[in-house]
């Protein structure tokens, strides 16, 4: 008795190769695309927080004629004028840039009270950046929108550059800076 001998047909060790490094290619493709939008996605909230800030400033404004010196639970948090601090959504830590200029009398008479507030942006093509303050490092006096008196910030470190392009907070170095004032 004659047996016939039958082969099955499987794959080859080459084709599992090109096989799982076509998926692996497609897999890295759709991590980058991601990642993109993980860091659209952060800014957009740290955008949000910014303006969360700057409502609970102005309602501390509001009750007491002057903004806070810091943002702390005990100026903003403890009042009810926002529930809680706003944390950087990548690092949990609080890294928005803050500094103020408080009271001072000036020859018109009037007194200036403002605040420039920012945050670090993981990239740098918002289009809410076409809209922010940009405050610059080199200029420490702003003037009002009437262009009666200036501001004049204390506590103005090199670590705040409110440009576009520099930095709002040496502890988290993104790519730009969204900043606001009143």
């Amino acid at each position: 008795m004659y047996m016939k001998k039958t082969y099955k047909r499987g794959f080859t060790l080459i084709e599992l190769l090109v096989v799982i490094a076509i998926i692996g290619i497609l897999a890295s493709i759709v991590l980058a695309s991601l990642d993109s939008a993980r860091k659209k996605g952060r800014d957009a909230r740290r955008i949000a927080d910014v303006k969360q800030i700057q409502l609970a400033l102005e309602l501390y404004y509001d009750a007491n004629g002057v903004y806070p010196s810091a943002l702390t639970t005990a100026n903003l948090v403890t009042p009810g004028y926002i529930s809680v601090l706003p944390t950087d959504p990548l690092s949990g830590s609080t890294v928005y840039g803050y500094t103020y200029a408080p009271l001072t009398a000036s020859a018109s008479g009037t007194v200036c009270s403002s605040y420039h507030l920012g945050a670090d942006l993981e990239t740098g093509n918002s289009t809410t950046l076409s809209s922010d303050a940009d405050l610059n490092v080199s200029s420490a006096t702003v003037a009002d929108s009437a262009g009666l008196y200036t501001c004049q910030f204390t506590g103005w470190t090199p670590d705040f550059a409110g440009a576009d392009g520099g930095k709002c907070a040496s502890a988290d170095p993104g790519v730009a800076c969204y900043d606001v004032r009143p």
